[in-house]
């Protein structure tokens, strides 16, 4: 036992970047797949929207430890493939994005009203420049406050990494409150810290949503 001092602190601030870094990786891999997802399941080729409706509800039926159970644990034991923690969470991670966040942006290509499309093919513009210039800027308006409030339950949702032992912050209070048995400052550091970058977030999502609403 020992108590809590400045190498404590220092242990906070490096399991902080691994939080930013699982977000930044959710988002750069889960974003396109989510904008993939989003488009099929909005295309008209029914099959398409078939497959991206039943993968988005596969993605969100399967509980996120779950999912980091089946990279971390289950690859190794079902398909042979020893794969670092980093990229069994980040997989994981990458999956909960795309899936949520292709439903979030679904629901902003839905609605835009088919008649601002029928507008633009009256102008003579092909398909993709209709999604380019009319209907994706429209539900981009639309899908920011949601997907701004997807992103601090995606930031509290890193805390799970900890249960298969990556090093994030929630880890590094378990580790700090085992060290220093301390639990109520080294878990109320942590819950600091997350209010801290969420509750930002948070606001502009609440931000945004009522100057949609004033738009509207």
């Amino acid at each position: 036992m020992r108590s809590f001092g400045f190498i404590d602190l220092l242990s906070f601030v490096h399991a902080l970047q691994w939080t930013v870094v699982l977000v930044l990786v959710a988002l750069a891999f889960g974003g396109p797949l989510a904008l993939l997802l989003a488009t099929t399941r909005t295309s008209r080729f029914a099959p398409l929207r078939w497959l991206a409706a039943g993968l988005i509800q596969l993605i969100q039926g399967v509980p996120l430890l779950g999912l980091l159970f089946f990279f971390y644990f289950g690859m190794p034991v079902f398909l042979g493939i020893e794969v670092p923690a980093l990229v069994a969470v980040g997989m994981a991670y990458t999956l909960y994005t795309a899936g949520f966040l292709g439903d979030i942006w679904r629901g902003g290509i839905e609605a835009v009203k088919p008649a601002q499309g029928e507008a633009g093919a009256c102008l003579g513009l092909p398909t993709w420049q209709q999604s380019r210039h009319i209907i994706g800027p429209q539900a981009l308006r639309m899908s920011l406050p949601p997907t701004v409030g997807f992103l601090v339950q995606l930031i509290k949702g890193t805390s799970l990494a900890s249960i298969v032992g990556f090093v994030e912050l929630a880890r590094a209070g378990q580790v700090v409150s085992a060290a220093t048995f301390q639990p109520l400052l080294a878990y109320g550091i942590v819950a600091a810290i997350y209010f801290a970058l969420c509750l930002p977030l948070t606001l502009w999502s609440r931000t945004l949503e009522a100057r949609l609403n004033g738009a509207r």
